[in-house]
């Protein structure tokens, strides 16, 4: 009896068990490809797949990324097209405008999700989407620059920097919104702007430089996309020529330049996981407004005001969100 007893109690663990195997389904790996102008140990890159770690998506487990990094444009748009061909789950752009057309026309017949990352104009005004609030298609993300924001930079600049007798903007042909938002911006200030193309300057941001003097009123703008130079070697290049230089991004700042206001770029990414995530569990792009910035950040950089000579306005100061002692 007591054999009996434990045989059917045996019998039962295994079907219980057997049942359990049954229903459950085994796991899903997700397939993602970035393309991207910066290397992958970038810290807005780190922010996004933090977020995606955070939204639980292991690799190796439940999710693959293909990540191609290259500063030439037709590679990083050679690379979107083979990432649709293959059929991947979503394709996370760079904030490229030859890269984000490359992959509409790539992906338009697979309709393979594309997630924007903090591109630097308006995908609307381009025609690239239908509206902000319903993308339409298979394309969504996030905004990165608005054309007002120079204008900002521009007022934030000449309280800054007293006796501004000129501006230099270096800017390039995918910032031509943000060269005119400038333009109109130090017109009505009654400051006279030199704007320069990057595409004609073979030698990069020295070139752009020489005969400059800041002694004479001079002050640097750069729009997001004028050059592709890091962080550093645009602050190194404007203390040279003693220019005051106001940035976009925080790491402007830090490396060196006088200032910078704009978004918080590792957010912007950490919300273009969340879309990522929101695709991959069944949304549709067309669905997922065009997110854009809410909140920016004033830096301030004491020791490059110290270098050229600069007392920073106390009003200044107060309103940064942070200073660089």
């Amino acid at each position: 009896m007591i054999a009996r007893r434990l045989l059917c109690a045996a019998l039962l663990i295994s079907l219980a068990a057997a049942a359990a195997n049954a229903d459950e389904a085994p796991t899903r790996i997700f397939h993602i490809g970035i393309v991207a102008g910066a290397q992958r140990s970038d810290p807005s890159h780190a922010a996004f797949e933090e977020r995606l770690r955070e939204l639980g998506y292991v690799q190796g487990r439940n999710l693959t990324i293909d990540f191609v990094q290259d500063n030439d444009l037709d590679r990083l748009a050679a690379a979107v097209g083979e990432f649709a061909r293959r059929g991947l789950d979503v394709i996370a752009a760079g904030s490229q405008d030859g890269v984000l057309k490359a992959a509409i026309t790539a992906t338009a017949a697979r309709s393979t999700p594309v997630v924007f990352r903090a591109v630097d104009f308006d995908p609307l005004a381009k025609g690239y989407i239908a509206s902000l609030s319903h993308p339409g298609g298979n394309l969504t993300g996030v905004v990165f620059e608005q054309p007002e924001l120079n204008a900002k930079r521009l007022d934030l600049l000449t309280q800054a920097v007293p006796h501004i007798t000129r501006i230099i903007l270096l800017y390039d042909v995918a910032s031509l919104d943000q060269r005119d938002a400038v333009t109109s911006a130090a017109s009505g200030l009654g400051i006279p702007l030199q704007a320069i193309d990057r595409h004609s300057l073979p030698y990069g941001i020295e070139q752009a430089l020489a005969g400059t003097d800041g002694a004479r009123g001079d002050a640097l703008m750069t729009t997001s996309s004028a050059f592709g130079e890091p962080a550093a070697a645009i602050a190194e290049a404007a203390l040279r020529h003693r220019l005051p230089h106001i940035g976009n991004l925080r790491r402007q700042a830090e490396a060196g330049s006088l200032m910078s206001y704009g978004p918080n770029i590792s957010d912007m990414f950490r919300i273009s996981a969340d879309y990522v995530d929101k695709i991959l569990k069944g949304a549709k792009p067309a669905d997922l407004p065009v997110q854009q910035p809410t909140k920016f950040e004033l830096v301030v950089n004491l020791k490059t005001a110290k270098a050229l000579g600069l007392m920073v306005p106390p009003a200044i100061l107060a309103r940064a969100d942070e200073v660089i002692e």
